[in-house]
């Protein structure tokens, strides 16, 4: 089961409530800074997450937003103390968009549109190697392992009897023909595709190149829920050299819709292994 402790996690739900204590306080983050002669941005990734909170940073916070109750003050300190524990992936040392595998590892839910390749969960060994490799020409061999155990690692969450991601992926065709690696490899993925499609918390679907323009055109991105209702759901888009992470409602929702009219175009389950198995054969006649 998800660590009730997820560092990432928590330090989203600290920033959250120090947001909420300045906003009932009526101050800007700008101000904020200035009385404590940081910088505003410091206070925008406190707020966001996405910086190691100290306890000293919420001291410093509570005097400035006059928190008087003792409980409270003492209850987002264990948290700022909780947050800077270390998650399983840092044993593998500095591990790229190590945010976002800190929310999937607490993720109730995940909801993936890939219009490339196929989904990092879902991925053999031998298709994560070919494709880290062939998208990081000039990545240490070191790194490349590196980043193909903590992709492994991170399949636990599909594999996991005791508390499975619940996950849904639309793939575009495109990820199902490109060659990745060898024809060999492509087989031995989509075969897998087919297997992890049966599980009763996967759901694959794949998008035909007949359907034309659809909302994914403009690229990859995942909806991200939490059990938790205090946090947000966040919508994840990788980049080449920073990720986004969007956790506005408006855009969340904008999103959501949209992978709705992607579930809505795409193939249905039973459709989609057919039709991943023709794939299948194709490489096979080939």
């Amino acid at each position: 089961m998800a660590s009730n402790v997820n560092p990432t996690v928590r330090r989203r739900r600290l920033g959250q409530e120090l947001r909420r204590l300045r906003e009932l306080k009526g101050m800007t983050a700008e101000e904020v800074a200035d009385r404590l002669l940081v910088s505003q941005s410091k206070i925008s990734r406190l707020e966001n997450g996405r910086r190691s909170i100290s306890q000293r940073d919420v001291r410093d916070l509570c005097g400035v937003y006059e928190v008087e109750d003792h409980r409270v003050v003492d209850s987002l300190m264990q948290m700022a103390k909780d947050s800077r524990q270390q998650g399983w992936w840092h044993a593998f040392g500095d591990v790229p968009y190590s945010v976002y595998i800190g929310l999937e590892t607490d993720a109730a839910s995940l909801r993936v549109y890939d219009p490339q390749v196929v989904p990092g969960l879902l991925q053999t060994q031998a298709y994560a190697e070919a494709l880290i490799h062939g998208a990081l020409p000039e990545v240490a061999q070191a790194d490349i392992e590196k980043r193909v155990k903590v992709r492994m690692r991170r399949q636990d969450r599909i594999s996991s009897t005791e508390y499975p991601l619940r996950m849904w992926t639309v793939l575009d065709e495109a990820a199902l023909r490109r060659v990745v690696g060898d024809k060999q490899i492509m087989i031995q993925q989509l075969e897998r595709l087919i297997e992890v499609s049966r599980l009763p918390h996967v759901t694959v679907q794949v998008l035909p190149f007949k359907m034309g323009a659809h909302p994914g055109v403009s690229g990859q991105y995942a909806i991200l829920e939490f059990p938790d209702a205090a946090d947000s759901s966040v919508v994840y888009i990788e980049g080449v050299t920073s990720d986004l992470y969007l956790e506005k409602a408006q855009d969340v929702q904008l999103y959501t819709v949209m992978y709705e009219h992607l579930r809505a175009q795409a193939l249905n389950a039973d459709q989609s292994r057919d039709f991943i198995l023709d794939v299948v054969k194709d490489f096979t006649r080939d």
